[in-house]
């Protein structure tokens, strides 16, 4: 089970005056990988990160949304795009020499996407990333990274991302491992609490569509949103790290399946990645109320929800902007 990050002083704000290069970063994060020492009572950046202003490049939104499957247009950005317009602060963060994991070979394992009111394609976003703390994980040491994007003031999106390194730990058993992701990426489908009776099909929601991946996918998804990590470039530069294929970015499969789960104004997103999608490859999108999925026959690549918010929820510590009454 994993455990909350450690609370902490509220960090320093350090504001930037453009984004940062992800090439560099890339460079450098790869360098310093090699002499990181991961643990879970490591100290973490105390630095918050704010880009102030961000517009939106809409030609570069319409492509995202071509790639990822949203409709094209409509002045409201797809419910995973401030992730992509706050990713080069992330790994600014994830790049830098007190940030304790390595960035070669960290693995996103979850994100949780809250999403307080529609953010529009024209207006100007502050974003700002930081990292909340460090929590020990069966297979190593699990962060959890923090995005917030504001409009006018107000807080209308936030996410946290949690990224595994994965290294021997303290106490860790055989048992525990297998519980655990694998060094694929992959994790068990299964999430029964101790003493059920696993029932597939009551668990999966039933198949919606096909997916055929191009071996293109992971490409085309990189030059739209930045992140070009050479596990999703291509086969050769992906063996390097372990994989016998391209595999799809896990950002991409919850994009393309939010995609065709349909509109989100006012959410909740849980999405936790499970297992890598090797491309090229067919997949099949399940989804059943609030839950959807991706797998591959008994393989399940991505779980996750969508639940609509209560109606007058608002972030916490934001000021309540409703009328008095009596």
């Amino acid at each position: 089970m994993r455990t909350q990050p450690s609370a902490r002083p509220e960090p320093a704000t350090r504001t930037l005056a453009a984004p940062p290069s992800l090439g560099p970063l890339l460079a450098r994060g790869a360098l310093l990988s090699p002499f990181k020492r991961p643990r879970p009572d490591a100290p973490v950046p105390a630095t918050r990160l704010v880009l102030p202003g961000v517009r939106v490049d809409l030609d570069r939104l319409a492509a995202y949304e071509r790639v990822c499957g949203f409709a094209t247009g409509p002045d409201v950005l797809p419910v995973t795009y401030p992730h992509v317009l706050a990713f080069p602060l992330a790994m600014r963060i994830m790049a830098g020499r007190d940030f304790p994991l390595p960035l070669l070979g960290l693995v996103h394992t979850s994100i949780g996407i809250t999403q307080y009111e529609e953010p529009t394609a024209t207006a100007a976003y502050d974003l700002a990333v930081r990292v909340e703390g460090l929590a020990p994980h069966r297979r190593g040491t699990e962060a959890t990274v923090l995005t917030e994007a504001r409009a006018d003031g107000r807080l209308v999106w936030e996410s946290r991302s949690t990224y595994l390194a994965r290294h021997t730990a303290h106490g860790e058993t055989p048992g525990d491992a297998a519980r655990e992701p694998a060094p694929d990426g992959s994790a068990p489908s299964s999430r029964e609490e101790p003493g059920t009776v696993p029932d597939k099909e009551l668990r999966s929601p039933p198949a919606s569509a096909e997916w055929r991946l191009a071996q293109d996918v992971g490409r085309r998804y990189g030059a739209v949103s930045g992140d070009r990590n050479p596990i999703h470039l291509h086969p050769l530069t992906a063996r390097l790290f372990g994989f016998p294929r391209a595999i799809a970015h896990g950002m991409w499969t919850v994009a393309r399946c939010l995609a065709a789960y349909g509109p989100q104004s006012a959410v909740e997103i849980r999405a936790d990645f499970r297992a890598p999608v090797l491309l090229p490859g067919t997949v099949t999108y399940a989804a059943r109320g609030p839950a959807f999925e991706l797998r591959t026959g008994d393989r399940v690549h991505l779980t996750g929800d969508v639940r609509p918010l209560p109606p007058g929820t608002r972030a916490s510590g934001e000021p309540d902007t409703a009328a008095p009454t009596g």
